[in-house]
């Protein structure tokens, strides 16, 4: 096999494992919290736990790859995520399983960032949409099997086997990295910003815990208060800190760039409705209109579908429209796909919900492509580490963000509406929020030069 090929295939398969339990996890949260004993939206915990454990540890992740090389790093990663499924599956309460998450999300932050830094650093700018289309499109698997996999475990089997099928995806994933992962390292790595990374992973974990625990899910609302407050005050001691360091765990120099700007602050705001998708969607399913688990997971695994068909056109539409046309037209098509979700009940026919589900799959992978790719034209090879992390960074805040938010959202929906449990038409709302904040991306969109991004784009004569 071609090696333009075979390297991002490899890579994948991290991809496709992490996309893969993510996607099987939603669909089987109403089970998971049967089984537990505990509020199906408590366990909101297990989802933002796993994305802050990302954000925690992404910004050490290019650091460990340029000092101890790609590969060792990549293949210990996947040990450790690895390790975390097995806990999962193991786990007999909310607290166990929240920390076992948390293990994984550890892995996930070294194993996912570490494998598409290898690539950032292995191609042309020139290639890099359609290597970042060929990375995507095998990973994208995980999302169309995962549902109906995880859907058909929990229905007909145990909901644990959703984390102990990742156990012979990671040894093959070891297996590949060592034949065909190159060792890449730099001469001259910067010291660790270890006060850096107390107070950033202090502030992070803090805050967001806080704000997913605030319906008082594990902990009290004073303690919640609390958490919040302590990881406000560290995140400002983090800025203050960044600002005096000379080489900060994370390094906001580089949102002076325009594109970089525009794809990972535009982008977060489009993430946090998009990370509220596989929260919501299994949840108004299942819980609202009585769908089991295999069917909530055959219907969502439709987005996905259409996802992987929009990654063999989306180097044709950049380089035909260019990134600013792209991404100011498309965020309003992807965001109202969202808030459309909201109109479904259980009398929808499945045609209308699947054509729905297929247009949001494919008008948001559009957005995801043109975003990731944009967020990189401007940026040089040496510092492709460290911007990769503050926007890798970014995007797990933005989809823990979109989670706590819809559940919230969703939470005080049914308390103003006297529901003792969350009903169908709580859900309405919770959409459109969420496609709200999604679309307001768009402010950020506008202002990109026309010809932003015009290599990447291979639109070198626009």
């Amino acid at each position: 096999m071609r090696r333009d090929l075979l390297l991002p295939l490899i890579i994948a398969c991290a991809l496709f494992m992490e996309n893969m339990d993510s996607t099987v996890i939603a669909t089987s949260l109403p089970v998971i919290a049967a089984d537990l004993g505990v509020n199906p939206i408590s366990l909101k915990l297990a989802l933002t736990a796993y994305l802050v454990s990302l954000a925690v540890f992404i910004p050490i992740s290019g650091w460990m790859a340029d000092r101890f090389g790609s590969k060792t790093v990549f293949r210990l990663a996947i040990g450790v995520f690895m390790l975390g499924s097995l806990l999962c599956g193991l786990s007999s309460s909310l607290g166990g399983f929240v920390a076992a998450r948390f293990l994984q999300g550890l892995g996930g932050a070294m194993m996912v960032p570490v494998g598409r830094l290898v690539l950032l650093k292995s191609v042309p700018k020139k290639d890099l949409v359609r290597v970042l289309s060929y990375l995507t499109i095998p990973a994208l698997l995980g999302p169309v099997i995962g549902p109906p996999l995880g859907g058909a475990i929990s229905t007909y089997f145990h909901w644990r086997w959703i984390f102990f099928i990742n156990l012979p995806i990671g040894l093959l994933g070891i297996y590949l990295a060592t034949r065909h992962v190159p060792q890449i390292t730099e001469d001259r790595v910067a010291p660790l910003d270890a006060a850096g990374f107390l107070l950033s992973g202090i502030g992070l974990s803090a805050m967001t815990l806080g704000l997913a625990t605030t319906g008082e899910h594990l902990l009290s609302r004073t303690a919640s208060l609390g958490c919040l407050a302590a990881g406000v005050a560290a995140l400002a001691a983090y800025l203050w800190h960044a600002r005096r360091c000379a080489h900060p765990l994370i390094d906001f120099r580089f949102l002076r760039l325009a594109t970089y700007r525009t794809g990972v602050l535009g982008g977060a705001l489009f993430r946090v409705g998009v990370g509220a998708m596989p929260f919501l969607l299994p949840l108004m399913l299942q819980l609202g209109f009585g769908f089991s688990a295999l069917a909530s997971g055959m219907l969502t695994c439709t987005s996905a579908l259409a996802a992987m068909f929009m990654k063999t056109l989306a180097v044709a539409i950049l380089r035909r429209f260019g990134f600013r046309a792209v991404l100011t037209a498309n965020v309003v098509v992807a965001a109202g796909t969202i808030a459309g979700y909201g109109l479904f009940t259980a009398t929808t026919p499945w045609g209308w919900m699947v054509a729905l589900l297929l247009a949001g799959g494919f008008f948001r992978s559009l957005q995801f492509t043109a975003l990731n790719a944009l967020s990189y034209a401007d940026v040089a090879r040496a510092d492709m580490s460290p911007a990769s992390s503050l926007a890798n960074v970014t995007q797990q805040l933005a989809l823990s963000l979109g989670v706590t938010l819809a559940a919230w959202v969703l939470e005080s929906t049914a308390a103003l509406r006297g529901h003792a449990q969350v009903e169908a038409s709580d859900f309405s709302i919770a959409f459109v929020v969420v496609a709200l904040v999604s679309a307001s991306s768009f402010l950020f969109n506008i202002r990109l030069a026309r010809n932003a991004g015009a290599e990447v784009a291979g639109r070198d004569g626009a």
